[in-house]
């Protein structure tokens, strides 16, 4: 049956081997029957830069996506807030497409808003206010300017303060905000809507202005188990009878 995966937040990161490996089977496994594959941001922990493609996991991970890609199935990247600086040698290398955010597409006759889901927490102010710093062109060109070690080192004291400031956030300010998913989708016309970022996968129903728009959410990898494909939890299949 036709079918098009989606998934986001793996956080590939040398110290969770476990589902760098699940990541790698579901890519040689599942992925080669679909119609295309939709990675919805935070494939990697961090990414600080394509100038670190020859890293072992980089470059395992880069491997994995050349081949699917050469085997015939498209493959779009979207940003996610751990991964913004995956770039054109990325996209070169691997065969993916990198996809803006958001982005509206047809998925067998539904109309299907992707997002990575961060920009739907707006009540998570110092987490906006950071994002709109390290999105900034010249802030980035600061960054990529650096060494890759001196790289390394800010992403790593970056990531520490981010845990301590999670310790004091509600878990309503770390989810998205209900009026935004509401506006959103009024704003692209009441589609169903795919997103990551929460780490708290569900399917939901939303009444907007006399319809009802679907958003699912997709969950993190972090549980994904040892030496196998992910569980259903991992990823979003939608099929051609919808």
């Amino acid at each position: 049956m036709p079918h098009t995966l989606f998934i986001s937040d793996l956080h590939l990161s040398a110290t969770r081997p476990h589902t760098t490996q699940a990541f790698a089977d579901f890519l040689r496994r599942r992925a080669t029957g679909a119609d295309a594959l939709y990675i919805l941001g935070d494939l990697f922990d961090f990414w600080i830069g394509d100038d670190d493609l020859e890293d072992p996991l980089n470059a395992r991970v880069v491997d994995a996506l050349a081949a699917l890609t050469a085997a015939g199935v498209p493959v779009w990247f979207m940003h996610g807030n751990r991964d913004f600086l995956v770039g054109a040698r990325f996209a070169d290398a691997t065969g993916v497409r990198i996809l803006d955010d958001p982005t509206v597409i047809d998925v067998y006759g539904t109309r299907t808003l992707l997002m990575h889901g961060d920009t739907l927490c707006i009540e998570d102010t110092r987490y906006n206010a950071l994002r709109a710093t390290v999105r900034d062109p010249g802030v980035q060109q600061a960054f990529l300017a650096r060494t890759l070690d001196a790289r390394r080192a800010e992403v790593q004291r970056m990531r520490a303060i981010s845990e301590q400031e999670k310790q004091t956030k509600s878990n309503e300010i770390m989810d998205v905000t209900p009026s935004e998913v509401l506006r959103t989708l009024r704003r692209h016309g009441y589609p169903r809507l795919i997103h990551g970022h929460t780490h708290r996968p569900m399917r939901h129903a939303h009444p907007v202005d006399g319809r009802v728009c679907e958003r699912w959410v997709l969950a993190d990898w972090a549980d994904a188990p040892v030496g196998g494909v992910a569980t259903h939890r991992g990823f979003a299949a939608m099929g051609a009878a919808g």
